[in-house]
């Protein structure tokens, strides 16, 4: 399998490595460089030219995207129902770009479009890193806090919990963001209970090795 990176910044992209391996339970082709974006909205601005990009000029079967919830309206089960579309859910936002992008698009490299993952850090990737390590940090927690109108951190809080500081350099943050996934490289489990966030995008990865029906033999 063929993976493209959709990210919000080069140590986001680091930490994807690992965590998609870890979902996958092997090492995919990565496609180099990865592709990154300056924060949102810009992710969803790039995201069609880099759907057909990779659909018309390359055999990249999967794309995987990541960026931050900040304060936007967290993704939940009522969102997946049929036709149902949040427009300040960036999990449903990112979701119809691909769907709308992809669904006229002709066959190319033996495959009908490049399939997506998404996942959404809730509040910022920085509460992915600290799953198991702080027990305080969770989506419910966050969620609980917006309905409260009493957020129980803030992301510049998270920050220093993982680097020590809210203004890292690049290689610690890239550092700091490789040791703390790494801790969940053999069992995502936890990473999933606690954020949803990401266990929605680790059910597009395991999707994505499952052949279509019309490749299945009946």
């Amino acid at each position: 399998m063929k993976v493209a990176l959709l990210s919000e910044s080069p140590a986001d992209e680091s930490a994807l490595r690992v965590l998609v391996e870890a979902v996958l339970r092997q090492r995919p082709g990565f496609v180099a460089p990865g592709f990154r974006a300056r924060g949102w909205p810009n992710v969803a601005q790039v995201l069609p030219a880099v759907i057909r990009h990779l659909h018309f000029n390359t055999d990249t079967d999967l794309l995987v995207v990541v960026v931050d919830a900040d304060d936007s309206v967290v993704h939940t089960a009522r969102h997946d129902a049929p036709g149902y579309f949040h427009p300040q859910c960036r999990m449903c936002q990112l979701r119809a770009v691909h769907r709308q992008t992809t669904k006229r698009l002709p066959r190319a490299h033996g495959r009908d479009r490049v399939l997506r993952a998404v996942g959404i850090a809730v509040p910022a990737i920085e509460a992915w890193y600290l799953c198991g390590r702080d027990s305080r940090v969770s989506e419910a927690a966050w969620i609980a806090g917006q309905e409260s109108g009493r957020a129980p951190y803030s992301r510049s809080e998270l920050k220093w919990r993982v680097y020590g500081t809210d203004r890292p350099s690049l290689p610690q943050e890239s550092a700091c963001a490789v040791r703390e996934v790494s801790r969940h490289r053999h069992d995502p489990r936890r990473l999933e209970n606690d954020f949803p966030g990401f266990a929605a995008l680790a059910n597009d990865l395991r999707g994505a090795l499952v052949p279509p029906l019309s490749d299945k033999k009946l």
